[in-house]
């Protein structure tokens, strides 16, 4: 059941009508981990209406250290049902489509035909997958936000939030930026990064987790605080914006 004043706090903060604006739009969420899942909840907790969201992972018992859905209850469970889940029993009214598959190629171009987004979030951990989201988001005119790598690093007080164009230090975003600009692509990606430099001694070279070709280590909180960000990017400019 959903209780009619849930939103009552974000409305004496924004308003009644920046509120209708969020009820209205539609948010695409790809890659539900550590920063993924942090965001989708974060925006699903301030009103957004509707959200199709994307994951073709299972909690893994590595991911308890860091990610929301990763529970010793929800090991080995589709990452898109649990957070499905939790989304539904914050927001019932939520009109929410998942997608438990790992995006690429022609899956990535299906999805974003298949219905107009009003932001398009982009937490994949994988270089390829991301960067072909973030070309074809951008080709069909999506405002889109990326998170770069929250691994290896410790302190929240460098996570910023610029143009990609702007972007610096974060390998992630270096990499990013060298394959969209082969392609055509310079700027007009918004990104959260970290100018913190990661630390060497926390990534090797192998992963268990499907789809990663390395491992990095990472801190409880900052996944989630690239998650928050990632969030205020959308739901400020959502707020904003004539839908």
């Amino acid at each position: 059941m959903s209780h009619p004043d849930w939103t009552s706090r974000t409305e004496l903060l924004l308003g009644r009508e920046k509120l209708d604006k969020l009820k209205k739009a539609h948010v695409l969420v790809v890659g539900l981990g550590g920063v993924g899942a942090y965001a989708a909840e974060s925006i699903c907790r301030a009103g957004i209406g509707k959200m199709t969201i994307v994951d073709g992972d299972v909690v893994n018992p590595s991911n308890l250290n860091r990610q929301l859905i990763a529970l010793n209850s929800t090991i080995g469970e589709s990452k898109s049902d649990v957070l499905s889940g939790r989304l539904k029993d914050i927001n019932p009214d939520l009109e929410l489509s998942v997608h438990n598959i790992f995006l690429r190629d022609e899956e990535t171009i299906k999805l974003l035909e298949a219905v107009h987004y009003d932001y398009v979030i982009d937490a994949i951990d994988t270089l390829s997958p991301k960067v072909y989201l973030l070309y074809h988001a951008l080709q069909k005119g999506y405002k889109v936000v990326s998170s770069m790598g929250a691994g290896g690093k410790m302190d929240p007080t460098k996570i910023h939030i610029s143009d990609i164009s702007k972007s610096s230090v974060c390998r992630l975003a270096r990499t990013v930026r060298k394959r969209l600009g082969k392609m055509g692509i310079r700027k007009g990606i918004t990104v959260v990064y970290s100018t913190e430099e990661a630390a060497e001694h926390a990534i090797i070279g192998s992963s268990e987790e499907q789809n990663k070709n390395s491992t990095v280590g990472t801190i409880s909180y900052m996944p989630a605080v690239f998650g928050c960000f990632v969030a205020s990017v959308v739901i400020r400019d959502l707020s904003e914006s004539e839908l």
